[in-house]
């Protein structure tokens, strides 16, 4: 089943919950809502909404099949493109700076709007968005009270929709109101479905459960052969009133969450250290070489220098040799 597409007013499929505001948004942390928000996709409709004029830090996760809707902002630089790698994945940053709004108390052009999608290793259509700030350029002139969208927005009266899953495409209405679920709490965690995260907990208790009992198990083991003494099992049978699906699924959600914490520390943990090594010859001195050489170099040339004084001399010892020997001989 398809999912339709924003309404050119601005109207985008976006997470229910409020995700906050922050400051910064490291690269690791945008790619955690984006696995965190792929995950609740499946199990949480998306509501249609607005982003108009957000404030300084404000964080929303978007559901888009075509353009980034207008969010009542005007940049002033076209938007940067780039991507980056990690671990496997692939995450693009679209960036435009420069922005205000129009005839609003914006002095100058500080806002920033950086959103981030998984263009391998997750769902592009999911789109995390974050605003926040720079340094403050001047406004052109021209473009001060120059309205970037047409007010009042019309009212919101569209359903909320499933996105991913068994279920996409699918609208959710208030149970004998046909209109849209009441606004959420905080977090990933929707009141629609409040009795899943209930029994996901459940799971997680049960399996706890699981391995206590197992560990008494194995420590009655141990002391059995004890010789007068007693193990009091004070284990009940609840363990054997659990379901093996309950456990596989308890158990699924852990190694997952693993899993997660394994490859996230292999793509942003600690690198080996690239700083380049020194040279084996780092440890000697280039101006003491040079000087040891050229004083090695003047000792050859004094003893060749006096090599080639002693040899007239040792050539008229050797006359005078041959000639006494000659005169002995006669």
């Amino acid at each position: 089943m398809s999912i339709p597409s924003p309404q050119a007013d601005g109207l985008c499929l976006q997470f229910p919950e409020n995700l906050g505001q922050r400051q910064n948004l490291p690269f690791e942390e945008a790619l955690n809502f984006l696995s965190k928000g792929y995950q609740a996709a499946h199990n949480v409709p998306f509501q249609w909404r607005y982003i108009d004029k957000p404030p300084e830090g404000q964080i929303a996760l978007l559901f888009l099949t075509s353009q980034f809707p207008n969010d009542g902002i005007r940049y002033q630089e076209q938007e940067v493109v780039y991507s980056m790698n990690a671990g496997g994945r692939e995450l693009e940053v679209v960036e435009a700076k420069s922005g205000f709004i129009p005839g609003s108390q914006d002095q100058s052009a500080w806002r920033v709007r950086r959103r981030y999608r998984l263009i391998r290793g997750g769902h592009p259509s999911l789109v995390l968005v974050h605003y926040t700030r720079q340094s403050p350029t001047p406004i052109i002139p021209a473009l001060l009270d120059r309205p970037v969208r047409v007010y009042p927005l019309r009212p919101v009266t569209e359903p909320p929709v499933y996105v991913l899953g068994d279920k996409q495409g699918q609208k959710v209405f208030a149970q004998g109101s046909g209109m849209p679920p009441g606004p959420p709490g905080p977090g990933f965690a929707h009141p629609a479905q409040a009795a899943l995260l209930n029994q996901n907990r459940a799971f997680e208790q049960l399996d706890r459960r699981h391995e206590r009992e197992r560990e008494k198990e194995r420590a009655h083991q141990r002391n059995i052969s004890a010789p007068g003494r007693h193990v009091d099992d004070q284990s009940d049978d609840e363990v054997d009133q659990i379901s093996t699906r309950a456990l596989a699924l308890a158990r699924y959600k852990r190694n997952h969450e693993l899993m997660e914490e394994v490859f996230r520390q292999a793509a942003f943990g600690d690198k080996a250290d690239t700083t380049p090594q020194k040279s084996p010859y780092s440890i000697f001195n280039k101006e003491d070489l040079e000087r040891r050489t050229a004083q090695l170099q003047a000792d050859i040339e004094r003893l060749q220098q006096k090599s080639e004084e002693r040899k007239p001399q040792q050539q008229e010892i050797s006359t005078d040799s041959i000639d006494t020997s000659m005169e002995r001989s006669t």
